[in-house]
């Protein structure tokens, strides 16, 4: 015999009024399921029961008046078509024969009253034969076929609303999640919950990855100790989904920051050369690659497409560029789009000190250009009488004052640079280098220029 008791809820906004009165089950050998509903049902419990014919009677206890108790039956209808229901006294309780399944009881003592719903899960058993992929898959969600019974379990609210109980039948498989702490999608096991059983049963998102799937339930069969379970075979994965990073290569420590990427997928401002590696991560149903580099935001023109998972590229021309990542799944029909990202390339610019001091000391030991966006760089060193002392061909380098592994001599030099910018700009220019040297007077930290 299973006893429910109302618990009286006070203070809530929902909560049930104050009651005393009890009902017992008896006669069933599987317990009753008491389930809460909403306050809003005016039912105080949803009881399920394995099989109705099992239960020989319900006792209604702690009544405050067994003389002016009522009990009514209703249908999905309502308690407006509440009709009388027959009871006898037995003792200090009241004693309902033979209940019926799938209606709701109204228990009156003239103080309180006890609504409730009976579930006959008898007629409602869930069971399932077969687990398979669905045939056709939409690209935002994976579909299971499951041949089966587990229909809606519905009750009725006291003005004759139609309800329904949750089955909590589980789907559980395996996917892909991102780790954005690795850098890589990682296999996790996730589990899908629904009200009833339903076919094809939808999952979303969409599986990342292979994997077999288990339908397992109801809550009710769990409870009971009968639950069913069946695992599908292996059901390919339909999901695309992508995440995607770009580094630029070719940073020196002297360049400005502004060169980096920032928050936003952004760069601007930067310098060409500007060599960037895009990578891309994706889910197992990616099977085509793209890059695409456009000079509009909304790629309706595309300037180049590369069929690569990771691309290296190097922006030289001033300008604006969007770059992107597609990948699609084999037939095309799905496609997963990374963020995009915008950089900026800006005009170019040289400038040419024309005095430095290699003595060792750590400041302006190496004679070097400040440059922005140049593409093409060319630099000669000579010395007074004409003669070539050092050459370079990239920007970024610089001369450090000597010729042949040695120190020159302090005085004035000469270079000769010819450039081209990323905006097509050309330079060619010529001067003056005054090496400097400090000579250190005595113990002090003074000294006198040569």
């Amino acid at each position: 015999m299973i006893k429910a008791i109302l618990i009286a809820v006070t203070g809530a906004l929902h909560a049930f009024p104050a009651c005393a009165l009890n009902v017992e089950f008896v006669g069933n050998t599987h317990q009753v399921i008491n389930d809460r509903p909403e306050a809003s049902t005016g039912l105080n419990a949803v009881y399920t029961v394995y099989d109705i014919n099992e239960i020989s009677a319900i006792n209604i206890t702690d009544a405050n008046s067994l003389s002016d108790l009522k009990v009514q039956i209703y249908s999905n209808l309502g308690g407006g078509y509440a009709v009388d229901q027959p009871f006898s006294i037995s003792g200090n309780y009241a004693v309902i024969s033979n209940p019926k399944g799938d209606m709701g009881y109204i228990i009156d003592d003239g103080v309180s009253k006890y609504c409730f719903w009976i579930v006959n899960y008898a007629d409602k058993h869930f069971d399932i034969s077969s687990v398979e992929p669905y045939p056709e898959q939409d690209c935002d969600m994976t579909r299971i076929s499951v041949t089966g019974i587990g229909e809606p379990i519905r009750y009725y609210s006291i003005n004759g609303r139609q309800c329904q109980l949750d089955r909590g039948i589980k789907a559980r498989f395996h996917t892909l999640e991102w780790n954005s702490d690795t850098k890589a999608y990682s296999d996790v096991e996730k589990v899908a919950e629904f009200e009833y059983l339903q076919n094809p049963l939808t999952i979303r998102p969409p599986f990342y990855c292979n994997t077999t799937v288990t339908i397992s339930g109801d809550r009710f069969l769990k409870i009971w100790g009968l639950e069913k379970t069946l695992e599908s075979s292996s059901i390919a994965a339909n999901g695309l989904d992508v995440n995607t990073e770009a580094v630029q290569t070719n940073l020196s420590d002297e360049e400005d920051s502004s060169n980096m990427i920032k928050s936003d997928g952004t760069m601007l401002g930067g310098s060409a050369p500007a060599d960037f590696t895009f990578y891309a991560y994706t889910t197992d149903a990616i099977i085509h690659y793209e890059w695409q580099l456009a000079e509009d935001p909304e790629f309706e023109y595309i300037k180049y497409r590369f069929n690569e998972q990771d691309l290296n590229y190097t922006f030289d021309q001033e300008g604006k560029y969007y770059v992107r990542f597609i990948g699609s799944n084999a037939d095309g029909s799905c496609e997963a789009i990374g963020e995009t990202y915008e950089i900026g390339i800006g005009a170019s610019d040289l400038r040419i000190p024309n005095a430095f001091s290699p003595d060792g000391d750590g400041v302006n030991d190496v004679w070097k250009v400040g440059y922005r966006s140049l593409t093409e760089f060319k630099c000669w060193i000579f010395d007074r009488n004409g003669q070539q002392l050092f050459y370079f061909d990239r920007p970024e380098l610089g001369w450090d004052g000597k010729h042949r592994g040695k120190y020159v001599s302090p005085g004035v030099y000469y270079y000769v640079i010819e450039a081209k910018g990323a905006d097509g700009k050309k330079y060619k220019k010529g001067g003056d280098i005054n090496i400097l040297r400090y000579r250190k007077i005595g113990n002090t930290t003074g000294g006198s220029v040569e």
